[in-house]
């Protein structure tokens, strides 16, 4: 199947409300530019300089989508990422939070935020851990700034070979995001679980996803 095929089949297959983010590392500018056409209205890039390439490639395309930092967004990086991203996925402490706000001050631009957790605890993966307290503490933070604007959480999730065993990990993450939508944080708008990429987009839909990350499915298998 072709490109806007799969995206078109996927896209029919998920829920209406499910916001598909489509994943756009190493692929080719032709590529992300047919799958634009097919309706795609969301692409995330894991690295700034492969997003200021695409970006740049794709022309007037750039303003049918938003784009969405997905990758771990480093300090040194975040000037450079302000001119693509339109929301950046992988918050994961105060001192990030309020680098990006600074930084988005000085060239007035409002991004959204996600709080990344590492549900599954790893140590090799960023995110918040999977503590309420913490998730709120940063979420009280974000919520007080001026050009960043909470808009929910994202997580990954162990890789297992078997979808199902993440559902447990995507249970307890939705159990957090609910929790943290009751007290009524300032200036929010927590309406997205980024959660769910190819292998597990369905499992992560039966728990309460409403935002998924979707590559391989769609083009294909990534070249090495």
């Amino acid at each position: 199947m072709t490109i806007t095929e799969n995206y078109q089949r996927i896209r029919a297959e998920v829920p209406d409300h499910v916001t598909i983010v489509l994943a756009c590392k190493k692929r080719l500018p032709e590529e992300v530019a047919e799958v634009i056409e097919a309706g795609a209205t969301d692409l995330g890039e894991n690295y700034v300089q492969e997003a200021e390439k695409m970006f740049d490639a794709l022309g007037d395309r750039t303003d049918k989508v938003r784009w969405h930092m997905i990758g771990s967004l480093q300090k040194n990086k975040i000037n450079k990422a302000l001119r693509v991203f339109d929301v950046v996925q992988t918050v994961h402490s105060v001192g990030q939070a309020e680098a990006i706000d600074r930084r988005a001050r000085t060239i007035g631009k409002k991004l959204g935020a996600l709080i990344e957790v590492n549900i599954g605890g790893e140590v090799a993966k960023s995110g918040m851990p999977p503590e309420y307290a913490e998730i709120e503490k940063l979420a009280r933070r974000i919520s007080g700034l001026e050009y960043l604007r909470l808009e929910g959480l994202m997580t990954m999730g162990p890789f297992y070979g078997d979808p199902e065993a993440l559902r447990p990990h995507f249970r307890k993450t939705k159990e957090i995001f609910d929790k943290l939508a009751t007290p009524g944080l300032p200036d929010t708008d927590l309406r997205y679980l980024s959660m769910g990429m190819s292998d597990s987009y369905r499992v992560a839909i039966e728990e309460g996803s409403n935002m998924i990350r979707l590559g391989t499915v769609i083009f294909g298998e990534r070249p090495v």
